[in-house]
């Protein structure tokens, strides 16, 4: 089995990489980018039989910091 996790900040957290690339993207000349977050995307291969609960358990113990970030998993 194989399972995606994509892991951004929660709205309302301030997302310091985004700025610094929408900055970027306009000095660039790229116009019109009114805003940017930036997350990560972890793909995880598993055993045979893992359950979409034991990557749920993954992302809740390291994968995100559920204080200030939310994920979601696709299982692929």
């Amino acid at each position: 089995m194989k399972a995606r996790v994509y892991v951004m900040l929660k709205d309302g957290v301030l997302d310091p990489q985004g700025a610094a690339v929408q900055h970027a993207l306009g000095a660039l000349g790229f116009g019109g980018v009114n805003g940017v977050r930036q997350g990560k995307v972890i793909e995880l291969d598993l055993a045979d039989g893992t359950t979409e609960d034991t990557v749920t358990h993954m992302c809740e113990k390291l994968l995100a910091n559920t204080v200030i970030e939310s994920y979601r998993i696709e299982v692929i």
